[in-house]
């Protein structure tokens, strides 16, 4: 039996469109999703770049009201830009109308000890597989692992330090990531305690019907973090697809069983484009790479292109960006579809989640509808 599909959305904007019109996409895209048998409808969090996805608790609370039974939720809250408190009163706050169908998935992003720069972190005696000499691309079982990117090669690192400087407040410093964890938890579940030893409630958000997740993309604190507490892990393939694997099987070793789950639950990300053909898809994913590029050239995403107006990437920017269209999931429907089955095969995901951004909305909405068919969404919520 194939796995649930979810989605990733970043509410992403269009070259001569708007924020506002991607936010009406996004809005349109869950309640086709929600049609069409997807599980979760998760929105990322970016700031000052070509996305509408900001303030993505707002967005979250938006679609949930949009729709009616798909969970809604966030991919991920950068929690070094936010309190506890705040992130569990907004969805507290969305959870008092639409109960039982949230998700709060907290990710490292936004902590210092993240930032541009630094190296993967792998636990004692485990590396990604991969030629360290050459640098050489591994297929395990029909799955691409290129070698891990190494942050350091993004050269223009101020418009994220300044991002930084605007998202927090002048000379303040972010929990630990487990030490926040443990902060949404107890705010959850009405333990909370000041440092000085005072019970707060938060209200709305205590005895919330929540699911928490943790999301990481190598094998570092996140995923044995989310072993070590008994919570469900989300792998990001589709940011770093040299080190998630990793991060699944870290995730796992370090699993412990908890009140939330007896066994390992396990999401992996891809990024995907269906189309009728191969030739049409590849078409509409040849911007891709300019997207990419403009993220890791340190500008931040830019607006997507139209394939019909973008020229070709020089061979300087191809390399920067090699790895991620190497594992760019793009093709008809049987196409991916194998290629998806194999990456769920080796990681033995749980689910599968999926993100898809083309230039029109159109394409967009046509390549979640391939997939959900191909992949028997329909048929699962028939029966």
């Amino acid at each position: 039996m194939s796995v649930p599909l979810s989605i990733l959305d970043l509410a992403p904007i269009s070259a001569g469109s708007t924020a506002q019109q991607a936010i009406r996409n996004t809005i349109d895209l869950a309640q086709h999703a929600e049609d069409w048998g997807y599980h979760r409808y998760w929105l990322a969090e970016h700031h000052f770049v070509s996305v509408a996805s900001s303030s993505s608790i707002t967005l979250i609370g938006l679609v949930a009201a949009a729709t009616s039974r798909i969970r809604v939720g966030s991919g991920a809250v950068q929690v070094g830009h936010h309190t506890s408190a705040s992130i569990v009163e907004a969805f507290g706050t969305i959870d008092a109308l639409y109960p039982g169908r949230l998700d709060i998935g907290l990710g490292r992003s936004g902590h210092r000890r993240a930032q541009f720069g630094t190296r993967p972190e792998y636990p004692k005696k485990s590396h990604p597989v991969v030629d360290t000499v050459t640098g050489r691309t591994e297929i395990r079982d029909g799955v691409v692992v290129p070698p891990p990117f190494d942050p350091g090669r993004i050269t223009d690192r101020s418009k994220f330090i300044a991002s930084i400087s605007a998202l927090q407040q002048e000379g303040a410093q972010p929990l630990e990531f487990a030490d926040q964890v443990g902060e949404v938890r107890a705010l959850l579940d009405g333990t909370y305690r000041s440092a000085d030893g005072v019970a707060l409630h938060a209200v709305p958000g205590e005895g919330a019907q929540i699911e928490l997740w943790l999301f990481g993309s190598s094998a570092s604190e996140s995923a044995e973090l989310a072993g070590q507490l008994g919570l469900p892990f989300a792998a990001a393939y589709h940011v770093a697809p040299g080190t998630a694997l990793d991060a699944v099987d870290a995730y796992r070793a370090a699993f412990r069983p908890s009140a939330e789950l007896a066994e390992p639950y396990v999401v992996i990300s891809a990024d995907v484009v269906v189309a009728k053909d191969d030739a049409t898809a590849r078409r509409r994913a040849c911007t891709y790479g300019h997207w990419v590029h403009s993220i890791r050239s340190g500008a931040g995403a830019a607006d997507y292109l139209d394939p019909a107006d973008a020229t070709p990437l020089t061979p300087e920017q191809q390399r920067l960006v090699e790895d991620r269209l190497a594992t760019q999931f793009v093709g008809a429907p049987t196409t991916v579809v194998e290629r998806l089955a194999a990456l769920q095969r080796v990681t033995g995901a749980d689910e599968l989640l999926i993100t898809s951004i083309v230039h029109d909305h159109e394409d967009r909405l046509e390549s979640h509808r391939l997939l959900a068919e191909a992949w028997g969404l329909r048929a699962a919520r028939a029966a």
